[in-house]
């Protein structure tokens, strides 16, 4: 059962500023990591995995076996979160309702930063749509360009990764279910298509998971770069928002 404070932070969120549109007019037609490829075509951060902050504390995944779990406090994971006052009200507002979204189905709960909050999430309009994997020491940005990152899916993503979870198609079991065409991919864009030593909590590979690339990601030639084996026509990687696996395993890892 919700308790009243989960009620009373839930309506922090939703109420801090007045509503307003998701802000996709011209990017109707892609897929999430479409936007965020397209966003980082051009920054100056250094990233892994297309949209990943590298960091020196630890591997990639899974390092949530290893310190990079958000607690959990009673039945829910509280995290303290920061926004960057250089959004607009307007685009503030896509970030929270990104953030409210989780409150659905799972026991992930955000809460505004206090002074004595050492760990927490940072937004703001940097070089891209980017994000550290699982929870950093002391806080850690999320990078959510104003033009062009903000969107309830690209929200979804970079909080994802920042729960510990990797993209879909490193994921340990993926040469079951896809195979990476190397000849096609961009040069020096290689690295993302790299696998992980995943932990893949007993769920399915996700065709459907906002955390997968589409057919083409990184395409030199406009030929697939992903392929799935069970049906190589198949079309993937067009998610808008979390898949229902997306939010099976977040209960999964943070035992909601």
């Amino acid at each position: 059962m919700t308790s009243i404070r989960s009620i009373i932070l839930l309506l922090s969120l939703i109420n801090a500023f007045p509503t307003a549109s998701k802000a996709e007019d011209d990017m109707d037609n892609m897929d999430v990591n479409e936007m965020i490829a397209r966003a980082n075509e051009n920054t100056t951060s250094h990233l892994t995995f297309g949209d990943i902050a590298p960091t020196l504390q630890r591997n990639a995944d899974p390092c949530t076996a290893t310190g990079c779990k958000w607690p959990k406090t009673g039945g829910f994971v509280y995290i303290p979160v920061d926004i960057s006052r250089s959004y607009s009200s307007a685009q503030r507002r896509i970030i929270i309702d990104g953030l409210v979204s989780f409150y659905q189905e799972t026991c992930i709960r955000f809460r505004w930063r206090r002074r004595e909050n050492r760990n927490f999430l940072y937004f703001f309009s940097g070089s891209g749509c980017w994000s550290y994997l699982g929870r950093q020491s002391r806080g850690q940005a999320i990078s959510l360009q104003s033009n062009g990152c903000l969107f309830l899916g690209t929200v979804q993503h970079e909080v994802l990764h920042a729960l510990g979870f990797h993209h879909e198609q490193v994921r340990s079991d993926r040469d079951e279910h896809v195979t990476i065409q190397f000849d096609n991919i961009i040069a020096g864009t290689e690295g993302n298509f790299q696998k992980v030593n995943t932990n893949n909590l007993g769920t399915l590979y996700d065709f459907d998971s906002v955390m997968h690339y589409s057919n083409r990601a990184f395409s030199k030639n406009g030929l697939p770069t992903i392929v799935a084996n069970s049906n190589p026509n198949l079309s993937f990687g067009r998610a808008r928002e979390m898949s229902s696996n997306d939010i099976a395993r977040i209960n999964e890892l943070y035992d909601c």
